[in-house]
């Protein structure tokens, strides 16, 4: 049976534990699976050039039609073994075709026929610059393959090669080398690494610039955020300082692929510890950052969002400058996006900053942000719910007593009650941990009982009662001791609330002048 190991299992993946001040951002974890699915609207690891004819291709050069006719493997490997220059061109682009194919590339094949080695050795023929790019376009769709497949790249020395060509005179040249430098840094943090050791860095930044075309400005960006990415290890902080003034120059861009890889690489580079954060926050990034929270484009809008997500799991102050950049003012409309994923992620963000302490609290209120909130936990999908109950339970950790009452009569008690059906263990202990807190602010204000009457009318005494059957044992004790400790006296008729038909919240007399109503 689960115990409270996961609860605490839970609280480690907080910036701070429990009550004490310290709780409650949640930092993304690996083991948050549907938060790091390669959907439509994620970021591509490696990209394969499938184009069929040099009029398609990166190369402003036509085919020559003496090499048209393809060879088959065995004839290439003929071929790329002879001492014929027209022989290796006709082999180096035979090669390129076949592996351009749509469907089953014969990557493999390639690779175990040698081919891989003479392919990097054409490399170097800078007096063959049409030799040099059929060879990096053959190679950068062998990268783009499995681990194996980009290691035999690698392995053949196939990086100092690229890094050379990156300075090429020949632009169709530079770009191929481009693509194929970001299929070897998108297979992981090893190579990523090897790549920045062997300096690939500098002739990168030098190509982001006005004189450079937009189509291959985006592959230099896409080739950028893959050195970026990864986080077991992290990149160099001194690589990571190196690329972000040209992240910052790139998010001024109005090319939409541009804008998302960009903002998909400062995701990554957020995505870590505070000192990493910091690192970014401190260019001023983050106003175009939320300015870019009202694009209507999801490729853009996705990765923005999750950057400042990242940005606000970090210290109060680094949050602070997020809310100081117009976040909260953003925040209402994305709770309500018609995307899912955008309700989710938003709700992430929301449930950090009421992590905060009760001043950033007083801005969630005061923006306007808990009605919205009320709406997801009602009709949210449920991995949006979920990041919405987050937030509710942190609110009523960190918040002043006078805040959980703003919250309460916003109509957050109904939804959440509702959602104690859930077959959710953890996320029914978070809803019972948030009720706790609730009616530890009643207590403060003399108001218990009169809690427990609108929690019985609004049917939630019935849904916690049926939780003492709850196969986790967490779920059952806390449920026994809201029952145990709130609800185990008499009722009194006397206080009997009015209800309020819209908010489905209840009015009090005020018997104080400082009383709050529930």
């Amino acid at each position: 049976m689960p115990t409270t190991n996961e609860r605490d299992e839970r609280m480690k993946k907080f910036k701070n534990k429990g009550k004490d001040a310290e709780a409650m951002r949640r930092q993304r974890v690996e083991v948050a699976i549907e938060l790091r699915k390669a959907r439509k609207d994620e970021q591509i690891l490696k990209r394969r050039n499938i184009s069929f004819s040099m009029e398609d291709s990166l190369s402003p050069e036509k085919e020559d039609k003496n090499l048209v006719a393809e060879l088959s493997l065995e004839e290439i490997i003929s071929a790329i073994n002879s001492d014929s220059f027209l022989l290796h061109l006709k082999a180096a682009q035979s090669a390129r075709k076949m592996l351009s194919r749509q469907k089953n590339p014969p990557i493999n094949e390639v690779i175990e026929a040698g081919l891989v080695p003479k392919l990097v050795a054409f490399l170097d023929r800078h007096d063959a610059p049409n030799l040099q790019f059929e060879a990096a376009w053959a190679l950068t769709n062998i990268a783009s393959g499995t681990s194996d497949q980009t290691r035999a790249v690698v392995e053949a020395n196939a990086i100092p090669a690229f890094v050379a060509l990156l300075e090429s005179p020949h632009l169709h040249i530079c770009e191929q080398s481009v693509w194929a430098l970001g299929n070897i840094a998108g297979d992981g943090p090893m190579y990523r690494d090897s790549l920045i050791q062997q300096q690939v860095i500098p002739p990168l930044l030098a190509l982001v610039a006005p004189t450079t075309p937009v189509g291959f400005l985006r592959n230099v960006t896409w080739t950028l955020s893959n050195l970026c990415r990864n986080k077991n290890p992290w990149p160099p902080l001194e690589a990571v300082v190196q690329i972000l003034p040209a992240l910052i120059c790139l998010l001024q861009h109005e090319d939409k692929d541009i804008l998302s890889d960009t903002c998909w690489a400062i995701s990554y580079l957020t995505d870590g510890t505070n000192d990493r954060i910091h690192a970014v926050v401190r260019t001023g990034i983050l106003t175009r950052l939320v300015q870019l929270l009202s694009c209507p484009d999801l490729p853009v809008l996705t990765p923005a969002l999750r950057a400042v997500g990242n940005i606000v799991t970090g210290t109060d102050e680094q949050t602070q400058l997020a809310i100081d950049a117009g976040l909260l003012d953003i925040l209402p409309r994305l709770l309500r996006h018609p995307k899912s994923s955008i309700q989710k992620e938003s709700a992430w963000a929301l449930s950090n900053i009421a992590a905060g302490p009760c001043s950033q609290i007083q801005q969630i209120i005061t923006c306007g942000l808990l009605h919205p909130l009320v709406e997801l936990l009602e009709k949210g999908d449920f991995k949006a719910q979920k990041e919405a109950i987050w937030a509710v339970a942190n609110f009523t950790t960190g918040g002043t007593v006078e805040q959980i009452v703003d919250l309460v009569q916003a109509g957050t008690l109904l939804p959440l009650l509702n959602l104690l059906a859930v077959k959710d263990g953890k996320t029914v202990q978070v809803i019972l941990d948030s009720l706790s807190n609730i009616f530890l602010s009643a207590e403060k204000l003399g108001e218990t009982e009169k809690l427990c009457v609108l929690v019985e009318q609004l049917g939630g005494l019935e849904k916690i009662e049926a939780l003492q059957t709850h196969e986790n044992n967490a779920v059952y004790q806390s449920a026994l001791n809201l029952i145990e400790k709130y609800f185990s006296g008499d009722d009194d008729e006397n206080l009997n609330p009015e209800v309020n038909e819209e908010t489905q919240t209840f009015t009090f007399a005020a018997e104080e002048k400082d009383h709050y109503d529930f």
